[in-house]
């Protein structure tokens, strides 16, 4: 019934700001299709690539594509105060607490994404093409390209987010460390179910690369619980409430 509850307070501070998020991202967009051109040129010079396109509309696509990420990435601290204070409100996550969350996910989120464009990312993309010889050569689709590119860093902008979404967790109560201690080995299998689903290609060497950071970011989250010792402050929430229901039983 609380879960149900929390949710509903969610979904309706959400609801609230879905309008300003929508206009934001289609004028970001708008502004960002602009300079479409040259983000896709970094991308290939980055990655030293030759594009190809087989249909009329996959340039301009490409370009859209290319724009619409722009403007998550540009937009996204305004993306994350939405997130976090509709979220934050069934908690009473408010003040310092919320900016805290917000800076934190935001920090997470542009280091996870350069960490890609500049180590993973690159290392991916040789790896999978160091298969091609003189009689199979790679004819990349400026479509596809763009799409694997923006998908592999938005994931992984993502996932290095979990840190925080562990210590909130801790910090409401919804979870302790020794929860993510005690389950690491099902942590190890979901981590595996996520990366598959978020490489753009099913092979093991990608799922290496945003499962191994990531599977590290979930210990991270584990050491900063511990250092904040949150689990100790849910551990007195909770004696508090216990002594409170004994003396409310007491006088009845």
């Amino acid at each position: 019934m609380k879960v149900s509850k929390n949710l509903i307070v969610f979904l309706s501070e959400l609801r609230k700001s879905i309008k300003l998020l929508g206009i934001s991202l289609l004028v970001m967009t708008g502004c960002i299709f602009a300079l479409s051109s040259g983000l896709i040129s970094l991308f290939q010079q980055h990655l030293d690539e030759q594009l190809y396109f087989f249909s009329v509309a996959g340039p301009f696509l490409a370009h859209v594509k290319v724009s619409f990420f722009g403007a998550l990435y540009v937009l996204m601290p305004l993306l994350t105060y939405v997130f976090w204070k509709a979220m934050g409100k069934p908690f009473k996550v408010t003040g310092k607490r919320l900016f805290w969350f917000v800076a934190t996910t935001c920090l997470l989120f542009y280091a996870g994404t350069i960490f890609c464009f500049l180590v993973t990312l690159p290392f991916g993309v040789q790896f999978l093409l160091s298969f091609q010889s003189e009689d199979m050569r790679a004819v990349i689709s400026i479509g596809r390209f763009v799409s694997f590119i923006t998908l592999f860093i938005l994931a992984f902008g993502v996932i290095f987010e979990l840190p925080v979404f562990m210590i909130f967790s801790a910090q409401v109560g919804i979870f302790t460390r020794r929860t993510f201690e005690k389950n690491r080995r099902f942590a190890v299998l979901g981590i595996a179910i996520l990366s598959a689903l978020l490489t753009p290609t099913p092979d093991i060497v990608n799922m290496a690369l945003m499962g191994g950071p990531l599977y590290l970011l979930y210990e991270a989250g584990i050491l900063l619980i511990r250092i904040f010792r949150l689990e100790k402050a849910q551990d007195s929430a909770a004696l508090v409430a216990g002594e409170a229901k004994i003396t409310e039983g007491n006088q009845k």
